[in-house]
């Protein structure tokens, strides 16, 4: 708050000082024009002579200042050497009793004196503009970098859940933090640089802070892109500035987020940012150049290692690198958990549970959860968070906001009904699809319905098997509009996109498909990214074919469980016209009512 507030009163003097720079200026150039005489024609002179009213005249090289009788003052310019070709021109002065004062050079006055102090000023604040421009001590290209002390670093590995292996793996460093005589004792020497990756929200930052709440130690801070500017030199000097700061500490952390910004690879395209370049080059000097660094660690984190500069994450500099990812069921609960102290929690609520239904959530994905449910909570009226606030955050977060103000027509809404009740009845009765959570019909985000499942628990492989159960249950929505309303909407236009998207990945990735376990994509990215590179016309029209054939069969497995179970599909899509939505309860009630196949 003194910092900005403080910034504002020094650009407000600057600005004051300025104007008044400029005022004073134009009152001296004016004052200086309103006090110099007129000017005259030559000849005005001769006739003043001859008319006898001239007191005196100043001569000053070609210049001739004329001072009249009655107290006017002119001034007029003498033909060249016009005193010196016309002999008779300073005896006539004399004869006529005109006061004669010559000069050899101008004369100073105080306007001359005060234009030069003004000069002086300008060039002087110019001069100063530009050293605090390449020194870097402009407000807007000063360091950026932010330090914690020891007392300010609160979070501790007690506080980061779901990546037990990252802890273990930089427990290291806080042990050469703290005993730093263990290590050189032996010779080892502990890593000079430790990059965490993973995709956003996992932890990478929160894992930086245990590590430098742990050790103690102090830590500073910055991310990527405040060492990006347009100005050249500045990043290299920020880069110089942040470990000479880390340098007077006997030892300390220096944390980079989204490394990436400054760490992309050179020359790699021809957008490659010259500015960026020194940069990133200073940095790879400053980890491991001549300069010493005993007892500073470099973390950085970044979700792109892909595009990073083979240079930074070569042993010397990023010796390590730390996967931080997506937390397993086990992780999630423990997340859970730690943010779970901090609101107030119904003790019946059973988080495992929640933790199972929340496969592929991020440590940020379920802090939001747990405050998304206590929002509910108090809009609700209650002073605990229940086991209903945190299922409605859940699907809040997975489907996305209920939209109640939605006007939908009888047409729509049927169709709707219809089209759910074909992707719920399907999904179902495949055996190797994931359980059913929730149908509805109530918009949500931009989807007229959703329905949702929740695998029963966390899947990294995907069969054959469940990949075309995927795309039965997609092309549910479609054939149930076909078998019960004879039409076809765009609202199958999504999940038409998705099960041609998994069908292509099978055959191209995935190698399951007649083609055989051949990847068909190009150095650059996946085939379909860059249609027919680096394959033949054959085999780019054997993989449509092949696309073709797995989408097809998939909808063909979806009419006949349709057609074999109308009354199901029926007796749902009437429920949900009544009641908008359905949880696996009320799903697997209305399987069993209407079991019964269809003639």
């Amino acid at each position: 708050m003194f910092s900005g507030k403080w910034t504002r009163s020094r650009a407000l003097w600057i600005s004051a000082i300025t104007l008044i720079l400029v005022a004073t200026a134009g009152l001296i150039i004016r004052s200086r024009e309103a006090a110099e005489p007129p000017q005259v024609p030559f000849s005005d002179l001769l006739r003043d002579l001859d008319r006898g009213v001239v007191a005196g005249v100043v001569v000053n090289g070609d210049t001739l200042e004329i001072k009249l009788a009655d107290g006017k003052v002119m001034r007029t310019v003498a033909p060249a050497n016009y005193a010196a070709a016309n002999s008779t021109f300073i005896p006539e002065l004399a004869s006529k009793h005109v006061r004669i004062e010559v000069r050899n050079a101008p004369d100073q006055t105080p306007y001359s004196y005060g234009a030069l102090a003004l000069g002086l000023v300008f060039v002087g604040f110019l001069g100063f503009t530009l050293y605090r421009v390449t020194t870097g001590h402009i407000p807007a290209l000063e360091s950026r970098t932010r330090e914690a002390g020891p007392e300010s670093t609160s979070v501790t590995f007690a506080d980061v859940a779901g990546v037990d292996e990252a802890k273990e793996e930089v427990k290291e460093i806080v042990d050469f933090l703290r005993q730093p005589d263990r290590f050189a004792a032996i010779g080892g020497r502990i890593p000079k640089g430790v990059l965490l990756v993973g995709p956003p929200g996992t932890g990478k930052t929160l894992l930086a802070r245990s590590i430098a709440g742990e050790a103690k130690a102090p830590f500073l801070f910055a991310s990527g892109s405040d060492f990006v500017e347009m100005y050249a030199g500045v990043g290299a000097s920020r880069i110089r500035k942040l470990f000479r700061d880390a340098r007077r500490h006997a030892s300390c952390i220096v944390f980079i987020d989204e490394l990436d910004a400054v760490g992309r690879s050179r020359g790699s395209n021809s957008l490659s940012h010259e500015e960026r370049e020194q940069t990133l080059n200073q940095l790879l000097v400053e980890m491991d150049g001549f300069a010493p660094n005993q007892g500073v660690v470099v973390i950085a984190a970044t979700n792109r290692p892909d595009i990073l500069d083979p240079a930074l994450l070569r042993p010397g500099r990023f010796d390590r690198q730390v996967t931080v990812g997506a937390p397993d069921v086990k992780g999630r609960e423990q997340i859970l958990r730690i943010h779970a102290r901090k609101v107030a929690v119904d003790p019946e609520v059973d988080l495992h549970l929640i933790a199972r239904g929340t496969s592929g959530f991020s440590g940020a994905d379920l802090a939001n959860l747990i405050n998304e449910a206590a929002l509910l909570a108090v809009r609700a009226g209650r002073s605990v968070v229940m086991a209903s606030d945190l299922d409605q955050a859940r699907d809040k977060v997975l489907m996305g906001v209920e939209r109640r103000s939605l006007t939908m027509t009888e047409h729509d809404r049927l169709t709707c009904a219809y089209h759910e009740s074909g992707h719920a009845v399907v999904a179902a009765l495949l055996p190797d699809a994931d359980p059913l959570h929730k149908v509805t019909i109530i918009p949500r985000g931009l989807a007229l319905g959703v329905t949702m499942q929740l695998p029963e628990g966390d899947r990294y492989t995907h069969t054959r098997e469940y990949l075309e159960a995927q795309i039965a249950i997609l092309m549910g929505g479609r054939v149930a509009e076909e078998l019960f309303l004879r039409q076809m909407t765009s609202g199958a236009g999504n999940d038409i996109e998705r099960a041609t998207g998994i069908a292509r990945r099978m055959v191209c990735e995935f190698g399951m498909s007649s083609l055989g376990p051949l990847a068909y994509h190009t150095p650059d990215g996946p085939w379909e990214t860059d249609r027919g590179a680096g394959l033949s016309e054959a085999t780019a029209q054997r993989v449509d074919e092949e696309v073709r054939e797995l989408v097809m069969r998939g909808y063909e497995a979806a009419r006949q469980i349709v057609a074999k179970h109308r009354a199901s599909v029926r007796a749902m899509a009437e429920e949900l016209l009544v009641v908008e939505s359905l949880d696996a309860d009320g799903i697997r009630a209305i399987m069993a009512s209407s079991s019964a196949p269809a003639a």
